[in-house]
């Protein structure tokens, strides 16, 4: 008696990862009437915290938003008052100033909030919780299987991976891997700021600050419930990390310190007072320009295709409007994924490229000893990126 095997299951559309371009891809499609079947390693919508601000940008995310019928809700639960942005050198001395006054075109979101929007406008069942891919391969036709880390597999006609920094999917189409930027973060949190942290949070004001000197600096945010979220940035080679005990949060504090010797009391009280744990975190980049050659059946979106450093705040902006530019592009193809996937990467390369060069150029002038006085010049628009060299 001849045995059978029975048939993988199958998804016409698989995205992996279910971030905000994940997310994106998904609605718009959805909206139109077309399923994607979303995979995502973690257990549930809440398996970990979201975390930070997002400035999202009028040209890219907020059209992201409006493709997937998404704006008017995404405007209702942005921060007011979220895009006034304090410059400041290492002495605490003001170098720029601005209010919000409503009328900028990149509103500040909270990363939760923005994703439980997203999450919030898909089926229940449409996302695959506590699937990790470990990995993919090539079957004939364009098809790929895609295998699960409890042992399953599933086959698709169209693999995408928007599944981060470390993508699954990417190596079927490029062998690039991130590299360490050069610079490591370290982030703190204060809570109820203006009662609990008074001096914080006149330093940080309402919005955004940028605290800068050679090699170092302090970038921090107030978040919509009066909380402080703030980044020790230090260039540093990629080891400095290793040689801190992150267990031991006063210990971890006085070595981050030490890096910022010198520097006003107010300035160091934003990692010295902070409510939890300090978290390290290393920034990488793929290769500016980084793209490959099409590739019948899968492509990438977000970081998966162009990770970045966040210098720019481009990152979050350019997974929204790849997976809406995406979905948009087979919509636009149907029944020729090819064309839709030629189409989607020849917008898609070119605008990597420019965003990927200027975060990279901009996190080159955040660490400049001048870095006050040349930030000031290009928020007042007297000194364009151009002129940042």
């Amino acid at each position: 008696m001849t045995g059978t095997t029975t048939p993988l299951p199958h998804h016409p559309i698989a995205v992996i990862g279910a971030g905000l371009g994940g997310l994106a891809l998904a609605r718009v499609l959805y909206a139109h009437g077309v399923e994607a079947a979303v995979f995502d390693l973690d257990a549930s919508a809440r398996g970990r915290t979201q975390g930070g601000m997002l400035d999202i940008h009028d040209d890219t995310g907020q059209e992201a938003l409006r493709a997937a019928g998404l704006h008017e809700a995404f405007l209702a639960r942005v921060h007011a008052g979220g895009q006034a942005v304090r410059v400041l050198d290492r002495h605490a001395e003001v170098h720029w100033s601005q209010a919000d006054d409503g009328t900028g075109g990149r509103p500040e979101i909270d990363r939760g909030e923005l994703r439980g929007l997203l999450l919030k406008s898909l089926p229940e069942g449409l996302i695959r919780w506590g699937a990790k891919v470990t990995g993919a391969r090539a079957l004939a036709g364009g098809r790929h299987e895609v295998t699960l880390a409890d042992g399953t597999a599933f086959t698709t006609g169209l693999l995408i991976g928007a599944d981060g920094a470390w993508s699954r999917v990417r190596p079927l189409v490029s062998d690039a891997v991130p590299g360490y930027a050069g610079v490591s973060f370290v982030e703190a949190d204060l809570h109820s700021a203006d009662s609990r942290h008074p001096v914080g949070a006149q330093v940080v004001g309402g919005g955004m600050l940028f605290a800068l000197g050679a090699g170092r600096g302090f970038l921090a945010h107030r978040e919509p419930d009066g909380s402080l979220h703030v980044y020790a940035a230090v260039e540093a080679p990629e080891s400095w990390l290793d040689g801190i005990d992150f267990t031991d949060t006063e210990a971890s504090a006085r070595a981050v310190l030490k890096e910022f010797d010198g520097w006003h009391e107010d300035l160091r009280a934003l990692v010295a007072d902070a409510d939890a744990p300090l978290v390290p975190r290393r920034i990488h980049a793929l290769p500016v320009g980084h793209r490959w050659p099409r590739t019948p059946g899968v492509t990438l979106l977000g970081d998966a295709a162009h990770l970045m450093s966040p210098f720019a705040g481009e990152g979050a902006n350019l997974a929204l409007i790849d997976g809406a530019d995406l979905a948009r592009a087979l919509l636009a193809h149907p029944g020729d994924t090819e064309a839709a996937l030629a189409a989607y990467e020849e917008r898609m390369f070119p605008r990597a490229e420019r965003s990927a060069a200027d975060s990279a150029l901009m996190g080159g002038t955040l660490f400049r000893p001048d870095a006050p006085e040349r930030l000031s010049a290009m928020f007042a628009g007297h000194q364009p990126w151009a002129e940042q060299r």
